[in-house]
């Protein structure tokens, strides 16, 4: 994505006499300046990128309309100084009334959204696309113009890449829309929060374990980079369809253990590597979907040889603020309070 240089001479818009000197402003403080007091919609709650973003767009004076499907979440969104749209994911008429006026919504899709992980009755990625379609037909309805919508890492190919692939779907969904509609497709590598799911394994076997590992470095993201970098784009003009990688820190398995189990008080703690069909087999034995079992464990294959993130480091962004030091501290935390 293009950016603006910062070069003060090179992007002069125009000159302001204040206090007998000469005011300099850039076409993106321009930006900036215009787009405050935005109506802004966000889906997907409060949640680990919802939250910090709305608290970080309630700060800067926008109005925020926050979307959830759980009433129960009405007194946290205003508490933010946001206000609740409470309603459904698969409701078009909801989704389309909400959308109406905004002038950016932030999109994004989640397996919860759709039913309980552990029911093998439902088809998780025809849901996430039906999501996607869903918003599309939304946004044709209400006229929205600025989008920025949450992918992953993994979505530039259609297949390959397990879970990771539905993403590439709904992008390619979202794409179709007219070219007066601008879309900022935010694509964050895998997410810091998503090893609390190793702490039942550390508890149990002393390691990480997972069917790939070693000490290749891979990009990994903290959620508040995430909301942080979704907050400066909006802020950024719009320029048809877009794509931003988003990262914290590049690290390794080994490093990971390693930086994990000093926090925790085991220094001892390794990465375990087993067989793909191990994997599968403990998150089936687990009572997963089994689609979603069989995605997950194509998904972190994947990781070996660093295959999924060839198109990552293709368009390698500036890394964020939140290092992985920074998140084994809360890491620990939780780690002491299960």
């Amino acid at each position: 994505m293009k950016r603006f240089s910062g070069n003060k001479q090179e992007r002069l818009s125009y000159n302001k006499a204040l206090f007998g000197y000469l005011h300099l402003i850039t076409d993106a403080e321009i930006c900036i300046k215009k787009n405050r007091d935005m109506k802004i919609v966000i889906t997907g709650s409060i949640g680990n990128i919802g939250k910090p973003l709305t608290q970080e767009l309630v700060r800067e004076g926008h109005l925020v309309t926050v979307i959830s499907s759980k009433a129960d979440r009405q007194g946290a969104i205003e508490a933010l100084g946001a206000k609740a749209a409470i309603g459904s994911m698969q409701d078009i008429d909801f989704l389309s009334a909400a959308f109406k006026g905004a002038d950016i919504v932030y999109l994004m899709e989640a397996w919860e959204s759709i039913g309980s992980l552990s029911d093998n009755t439902i088809d998780f990625n025809a849901g996430m696309r039906q999501i996607g379609y869903n918003y599309k037909e939304a946004i044709e309805r209400s006229g929205l113009k600025r989008i920025v919508h949450l992918s992953s890492f993994g979505a530039h190919a259609p297949k390959g890449f397990g879970s990771l692939v539905v993403h590439h779907d709904v992008e390619h969904i979202l794409r179709q829309l007219p070219d007066e509609v601008s879309i900022k497709f935010m694509r964050p590598a895998s997410f810091y929060t998503n090893l609390f799911m190793s702490i039942h394994h550390i508890k149990e076997r002393s390691a990480f374990v997972s069917s790939y590992g070693g000490d290749k470095k891979e990009p990994w993201v903290s959620p508040l980079d995430i909301a942080a970098t979704i907050a400066e784009e909006m802020k950024l003009p719009f320029n048809g369809k877009e794509i931003r990688y988003i990262a914290s820190e590049e690290i390794s398995p080994n490093e990971i253990a390693k930086t994990i189990g000093e926090a925790i008080g085991k220094p001892d703690l390794k990465w375990l590597i087993i067989s793909d069909e191990q994997l599968l087999n403990g998150m089936l034995g687990a009572g997963y979907n089994t689609e979603i079992c069989k995605g997950l464990a194509e998904m972190y294959a994947s990781h070996r040889g660093g295959i999924v993130f060839e198109d990552y480091y293709r368009h390698k962004p500036v890394l964020g603020k939140v290092k992985f030091k920074d998140f084994a501290k809360d890491f620990a935390k939780v780690f002491d309070q299960q």
